[in-house]
């Protein structure tokens, strides 16, 4: 097309600027483009979390302090020699050092042991 031809510089900007303008307008539309498949997936998400509301979700976090035990697991600790508040801070204590959130722990007896 310009083989042994010479081109003045403005022909050079504008070539160039034209070259700038079709590659900004690539971009502008690949980010619309992400932009509108993310709004979908958004969508599709928030009508499954809709249907799926009635299934018990578990949380990793750890119930706040003062949440009582699940009925299951608080009538089956035993504790011999023991509080009640000593218990809990004991199981507090497991639940943090472990990572596993109390609510998903089960303890069967808690037991003072003397040195």
């Amino acid at each position: 097309m310009l083989a042994e031809q010479s081109i003045s510089f403005l022909d050079a900007l504008k070539l160039s600027g034209a070259g700038m303008a079709v590659v900004i307008l690539e971009l502008a539309a690949l980010a619309m483009f992400v932009y509108l498949l993310s709004f979908i997936i958004c969508l599709f998400e928030k009508r499954k979390s809709k249907t799926a509301s009635s299934a018990p979700i578990l949380s990793s976090q750890p119930p706040a302090v003062g949440v009582p035990l699940p009925q299951a697991n608080a009538d089956k600790v035993e504790l011999i020699d023991t509080d009640e508040a000593t218990a809990a801070v004991i199981m507090a204590i497991v639940s943090d050092k472990s990572g596993i959130p109390l609510n998903r722990l089960k303890f069967e007896r808690i037991k003072k042991v003397e040195d």
